[in-house]
C-alpha cells in the first residue's frame, strides 16, 4: 500500500466536547430523514399535493443552502461555541413551531427558519470538530460523516414511529432532543479561538474561484439531486405507513452510517480518491436506474432505495475529505462554498420530483436523476489532477500526524513513570 492511499487513525477517541458535537449533528441530521416517513401522511391529512408536500425539504435545504454564505462571516465575529449555541435554539424553537403549526404552508414555512438554525450548525460543527478532535483530519471527517449516517438512520425510524401517533410528533421530537443537544454543547465545548482574519460575506463566493472546490461542489449538487429524488419522493410511490416507512429508510441509512465508517476509508486506501468516486457515482446512477424502471413494483423499489444507501455513505466521507483538503481556503469557508451549491442540489430536486410526475408520470423523475449522477461523473472528471492532489495532501497530514504521534511517545518513554 502506498503512502498516497494511507488508511485513516482511529477517529473514536475524542475529548468530551467532539462527543456533544458529534451528538448534536446526530440530532440535526435526523431532520432530514425525519419526514420522510409521514410524507405521504401530510399530504392526506393536510390535503396537499406530493409537490407541496416535498417543499419541507426545499424550504429546508435552500435556505439551509443559501445561508451557508453568511455562517463564517457571523462565527469568525461570535465564536464557534455562540455560532453552534445560536444554531441549535432556532432548531429548537422552529422545529417545535412546525409541530405546532395547522397547514402545510406553516410547516413549510418553519422548515425555513429550521434552515437557516441548521445552517449554522452544520458549517460550523464541522469546523470545531476537526478543530477539536484527537483522532487526526481523517478521522474527524469519519467521525462527522458516522455522525450523519447515525442520525439519517434513526430519523426515519424515529420520524415513523412518532409520525404513527401523529404527525405532529417528529417536529416535537427533533425540539426535544435539540434542546438536550444544547445543553450538552453550552457544558462540554470550550470556546475556539477566533480566527486571526475574519471572513466577510463574499468569502464563499469567492472561494469558489478555485476549480478544485467550485468542480466537486458541482458535482455534489448534481449528486444530490439524485439523492433528494429518491429520499423526498419515493416514500410516495411504495404505498406504505408511517411505520413501514420509517423501517424502509431506517435500513437505508444504517446502510449509509457502515458505508461511511468502515468501507469508504479502506475503498480510498485502496482505489484512491478519484477511481473510488467514479465507480461508486456509476454504480449509484444505475440503482437510481433500476428504481426509475420498477417504480410500481414495490419490493424492487423498497430494496434499490435501501440499496443508495452503500453509494451515499461511500460518497459523503470520500467528497467531505476531499473538498476540506483541496480548498486553498480557511475550512469553514470552503464547508460554507460547499454546502452553499450541494444543498441547492438536494433542496430543488424534490419539488421538481413532484412536478414531474404529476405531468409526466412517476418513473420520470428518478430518470432525471439518475442522469443528473452521470453529469457530476463528468464534472468531476474535470477536476481529475486537483483529486490526486488532494489524495498527495492527505498523506501528508497522515505521515504528520503520525510522526507527532511518534515523537510524543518517545519523549514518554524517555521521561519515564513520574
Amino acid at each position: 500500500m502506498s503512502s498516497a492511499h494511507a488508511p485513516a487513525s482511529n477517529p473514536f477517541k475524542q475529548p468530551k466536547a467532539v462527543w456533544a458535537v458529534a451528538f448534536a449533528c446526530v440530532i440535526s441530521f435526523m431532520g432530514i430523514g425525519l419526514v420522510d416517513p409521514i410524507l405521504p401522511a401530510l399530504s392526506t391529512q393536510l390535503h396537499a399535493t406530493p409537490s407541496q408536500v416535498s417543499l419541507l425539504f426545499t424550504s429546508y435545504l435552500v435556505v439551509t443552502a443559501v445561508a451557508m454564505l453568511i455562517t463564517g462571516f457571523v462565527s469568525s465575529r461570535i465564536g464557534a461555541k455562540r455560532t453552534l449555541i445560536a444554531g441549535l435554539i432556532l432548531i429548537v424553537v422552529f422545529a417545535a413551531l412546525a409541530g405546532l403549526s395547522d397547514g402545510i404552508g406553516g410547516i413549510v414555512g418553519f422548515r425555513a427558519g429550521w434552515g437557516l438554525g441548521n445552517a449554522l450548525f452544520i458549517a460550523t460543527s464541522l469546523a470545531v470538530i476537526v478543530a477539536s478532535s484527537s483522532g487526526g483530519f481523517a478521522g474527524a471527517i469519519i467521525l462527522y460523516e458516522t455522525a450523519l449516517g447515525i442520525g439519517i438512520a434513526v430519523g426515519p425510524l424515529l420520524g415513523g414511529e412518532l409520525g404513527s401517533i401523529s404527525w405532529r410528533g417528529p417536529f416535537f421530537g427533533v425540539s426535544v432532543l435539540m434542546a438536550i443537544a444544547l445543553v450538552a454543547t453550552v457544558v462540554l465545548v470550550q470556546p475556539t479561538p477566533r480566527p486571526r482574519r475574519t471572513v466577510t460575506l463574499l468569502d464563499p463566493i469567492k472561494a469558489l474561484r478555485h476549480r478544485g472546490l467550485l468542480a466537486m461542489g458541482l458535482t455534489a449538487l448534481c449528486y444530490n439531486w439524485g439523492f433528494f429524488t429518491v429520499l423526498g419522493y419515493a416514500p410516495f410511490p411504495m404505498g406504505l405507513d408511517e411505520h413501514h416507512l420509517g423501517y424502509v429508510f431506517t435500513c437505508w441509512g444504517v446502510l449509509v452510517a457502515i458505508f461511511s465508517i468502515f468501507a469508504a476509508p479502506r475503498l480510498q486506501a485502496r482505489f484512491g480518491i478519484a477511481r473510488t468516486l467514479y465507480v461508486n457515482l456509476a454504480l449509484f446512477s444505475v440503482d437510481i436506474l433500476v428504481i426509475a424502471a420498477f417504480t410500481e413494483s414495490r419490493p424492487i423499489l423498497i430494496g434499490a432505495v435501501i440499496t443508495t444507501g452503500i453509494f451515499i455513505g461511500v460518497n459523503n466521507t470520500i467528497t467531505t475529505q476531499a473538498v476540506m483538503t483541496i480548498a486553498p481556503v480557511e475550512r469553514p469557508v470552503a464547508s460554507a462554498s460547499y454546502g452553499f451549491i450541494r444543498f441547492i442540489g438536494g433542496g430543488l430536486a424534490p419539488f421538481a420530483a413532484g412536478k414531474l410526475a404529476e405531468h409526466t408520470n412517476v418513473h420520470v423523475p428518478f430518470y432525471v436523476g439518475a442522469v443528473s449522477v452521470l453529469i457530476g461523473i463528468a464534472v468531476l472528471a474535470g477536476a481529475h489532477n486537483l483529486l490526486s492532489e488532494a489524495e498527495q495532501a492527505q498523506a501528508r497530514l497522515a505521515r504528520e500526524k503520525d510522526t507527532e504521534e511518534s515523537r510524543q511517545q518517545t519523549l514518554t518513554e524517555d521521561l519515564g513513570p513520574a
